[in-house]
C-alpha cells in the first residue's frame, strides 16, 4: 500500500511525507472497512497564494473509497454578481444596447469525474447537487427575461466565463492507481477569483450518491498586493488621489528625461 500511496504524490512532484505529515496517514486509509466510510478526500495544500507573480496554480485532490462506484469532484468558487452586456450598432457605431445583470453565481467552476457525468450520474442527483452548468444556478426570474432571450443572455454570460478560463468545459481526469487511490488535479487560471472555494467529493453507485465529502481551499492575495487592494477598497477616495498623483510625478519626471535628451 505505501508504494501505491507513494505513486499517488510522486507524480505531482510533492513531497510524500510531508502531506503524511499534514493531513494524518490515518485519516487517509483505515485498514478495517468497517471502520471507514465510504470516501475519504484531501487536498495537496488549502491556501492559494496569489503574489506578483502569481501566474496560476495547480491544485491536487487525493483520496480513497472502500468500495466499487464513480467519483465526481466539483470545485466551486465564492458567489458573485455577473453583467453581461450586448452590443449593437447605433449609427454606423458599436455599443453596449442591452445589459443582463445575474445574482449569486460562482465565479469558478470545474468538475472531474471518471466517467461523462451524465452516464454515472442521474439527472436527478445532479440538479439536486448543483453538478454540470445546467444546474448551477445561471437561470434568470421571468421578469427579467424568459424562454429563447433568457437563453441567450445565458449562453452569453457562459462564453465569457469559459473565455476567462474561470469555468472549464472539459472534465479533469480522475486517475484510480490500484482499486480504491484516487487522484486529479485542478487548473487555476491568473485571473483566478479571491475567497473560499468548496472542493466536493461525490462517491456514486448506479447514478445516486452514496457518500461526499466537503472541503474548503482559501484564494487570498498576500503581501504588498493584498495592501494595496484592501487599502484600494477601504480608502477608494484617497487611493485615487494618490493614483493621480503618482501618474502626473511620473509623467513630469519622464518630459524632463526626454527633454534634457
Amino acid at each position: 500500500m505505501v508504494s501505491l500511496v507513494h505513486r499517488l504524490f510522486s507524480v505531482s512532484g510533492i513531497d510524500f511525507l510531508k502531506v503524511l505529515a499534514t493531513v494524518g496517514f490515518s485519516s487517509l486509509f483505515v485498514l478495517s472497512a468497517k471502520e471507514t466510510k465510504a470516501i475519504e478526500a484531501d487536498l495537496s495544500s488549502h491556501l492559494v497564494a496569489i503574489t506578483a507573480g502569481f501566474s496560476g496554480d495547480r491544485i491536487l485532490l487525493f483520496g480513497s473509497i472502500n468500495s466499487p462506484g464513480e467519483v465526481i469532484v466539483v470545485v466551486r468558487g465564492p458567489d458573485t454578481d455577473f453583467k453581461v452586456q450586448r452590443k449593437g450598432q447605433v449609427a454606423g457605431i458599436w455599443m453596449n444596447t442591452a445589459s443582463m445583470s445575474f445574482e449569486s453565481v460562482p465565479s469558478f467552476y470545474s468538475i472531474a469525474s471518471t466517467g461523462p457525468i451524465e452516464e454515472i450520474s442521474s439527472s436527478a442527483t445532479r440538479a439536486l447537487n448543483a453538478i454540470g452548468f445546467n444546474n448551477i444556478g445561471l437561470e434568470l426570474p421571468v421578469t427579467k427575461a424568459a424562454g429563447k432571450l433568457a437563453d441567450s443572455w445565458k449562453e452569453a454570460l457562459l462564453r465569457n466565463l469559459l473565455r476567462s478560463g474561470n469555468y472549464q468545459l472539459e472534465n479533469a481526469e480522475i486517475v484510480f492507481l490500484g482499486e480504491h487511490l484516487f487522484r486529479t488535479e485542478f487548473e487555476l487560471p491568473a485571473n483566478v477569483p479571491t475567497g473560499t472555494y468548496s472542493v466536493s467529493v461525490y462517491h456514486l453507485r448506479d447514478g445516486q450518491i452514496i457518500d461526499a465529502r466537503t472541503t474548503p481551499l482559501t484564494v487570498s492575495k498576500i503581501g504588498v498586493e493584498a495592501e494595496i487592494y484592501d487599502y484600494a477598497h477601504l480608502h477608494g477616495a484617497m487611493y485615487g488621489i494618490i493614483a493621480i498623483v503618482i501618474a502626473l510625478v511620473s509623467g513630469w519626471i519622464g518630459h524632463l528625461i526626454f527633454r534634457k535628451g
